[in-house]
């Protein structure tokens, strides 16, 4: 985490380099490391981390025409509400204009607004504002939550919601991919109910409501290793929630079930038999995090004698799978297998995944 802090320009007056997957990931360890040595050091670091993310990921691109927070505010409103517009991506190319053909290729490092990457700092934000003490992170996660919903909440022409749009403009204008992953809508279900419990507000309710619907009856299936440990990382939370209602527990088997699935898919291609040179660590880092809560929720469930005992099977099948995530921790906490060219193409959020893993910091 400290050649991450160097590398990326935190705390220094070199390059800032800010990408708001990996820093909300940096977020909940550098919060983990401060709570385990009580060294001001790293709540001071998260302090600048978060402030930083909101200068740069708050503003509009150097190379953009624009300039300014991306909410239109004055510099000085901008400060007191850095999240009131949302916070850009941090991929390497400008956004795709409003008038220039879609290339699915280049939109991977185009940038814009991503709903899920936004969910995961204002989780970062409200872990913040409790452990540090700081009101005004809380305030930014909830305002962040509030401003950005109803631009990513796709509707009919009647006004029935739908889901999320996958990606929106930098000024959350227009959407830059138009499809729609239910994740997204569980992310930020889970999500706002976790920052408005922590805040004591009832500001986001409508929003819940919307994203409760758009979380029930899908299908969740996938053999994707982050997404598959996106999804027990919110079950684990889910399950956590102390105002958990009926509803909640059909989502959570619904997703475990789904799990189990995809896990089964996952595994049939052997994808741990490739060399490190082939392989994407952060993602495969992702599936160990979430495997690494699933005792948590395993623990869950055997406390409840109700609805939740029936996806006791989707858990067993799921607990097959943890040794392979202690193994995926292992093999990359090897210097050896992070000396290929794959690794440090994408070194920050591999880095930051993996301290992720070795400190437990996502629970």
């Amino acid at each position: 985490m400290s050649e991450f802090a160097h590398r990326t320009g935190l705390g220094s007056v070199g390059p800032q380099h800010r990408y708001l997957w990996t820093d909300s990931f940096a977020v909940f360890n550098l919060l983990a490391l401060f709570r385990q040595t009580n060294n001001q050091y790293y709540g001071d670091l998260v302090r600048a981390l978060i402030e930083q993310v909101h200068q740069v990921l708050g503003h509009h691109r150097s190379d953009d025409a624009r300039s300014g927070w991306l909410s239109g505010l004055s510099e000085r409103e901008g400060t007191e509400h850095p999240t009131l517009g949302g916070l850009r991506i941090g991929k390497p190319l400008p956004e795709r204009g409003a008038d220039e053909p879609p290339n699915a290729r280049l939109e991977w490092d185009r940038d814009g607004q991503y709903f899920h990457y936004l969910t995961k700092w204002m989780d970062a934000l409200s872990r913040a504002g409790r452990f540090l003490n700081e009101d005004r992170f809380s305030r930014h996660s909830l305002e962040l939550a509030k401003s950005i919903f109803p631009h990513f909440l796709r509707a009919t022409h009647s006004g029935e919601p739908v889901g999320l749009f996958w990606k929106m403009s930098i000024d959350l204008a227009r959407a830059q991919v138009s499809g729609m992953n239910p994740q997204d809508a569980l992310d930020g279900y889970i999500t706002f109910r976790r920052i408005s419990s922590a805040a004591q507000s009832e500001t986001l309710q409508r929003e819940i409501g919307i994203l409760r619907k758009l979380s029930n009856n899908q299908k969740w299936e996938t053999d994707d290793p982050l997404g598959l440990g996106g999804l027990l990382m919110d079950v684990s939370h889910l399950v956590a929630l102390p105002d958990r209602t009926a509803e909640d527990d059909q989502i959570i088997s619904d997703v475990l079930f789904g799990a189990a699935v995809g896990f089964r898919q996952y595994m049939r291609s052997n994808p741990f038999s490739m060399p490190s040179s082939q392989r994407l660590a952060f993602r495969e880092l992702g599936l160990a995090i979430g495997l690494q809560v699933l005792p948590a929720v395993t623990a869950a469930i055997d406390k409840d004698a109700g609805s939740l005992s029936t996806v006791r099977q989707a858990i067993r099948s799921l607990q097959r799978y943890i040794g392979e995530g202690r193994e995926i921790v292992g093999f990359w906490a090897n210097e050896q297998q992070r000396s290929t060219s794959l690794w440090h193409d994408h070194r920050d959020i591999n880095d930051v995944m993996l301290a992720t893993a070795l400190l437990h910091a996502y629970g």
